[in-house]
């Protein structure tokens, strides 16, 4: 796993996500990831399929990709 550590006590972590065409797919990934314990902002954009979160601590793929796939998307890996 990759991940950037922006500013002291968090991490940026970049996905790809594929089957986003638009802003209500953006909207429905962000949502669901931003419940995930620890996350504090989340940016998805559908034309390019990468989701930017970020959050206290590196945050566990499995629980990253169950979000994604609740919101009708599939986890592609991180950019």
């Amino acid at each position: 796993m990759t991940a950037q550590t922006d500013t002291p006590g968090t991490v940026t972590t970049v996905y790809k996500v594929s089957g986003m065409s638009c802003g209500h797919c953006e909207g429905a990934v962000s949502g669901e990831i931003s419940e995930l314990p620890g996350v504090s902002s989340v940016k998805a954009v559908a034309s390019s399929g990468e989701v930017t979160v970020v959050s206290a601590a590196p945050l566990e793929e499995a629980a990253v990709r169950a979000a994604i796939d609740e919101a009708g998307f599939e986890l592609v890996g991180q950019a």
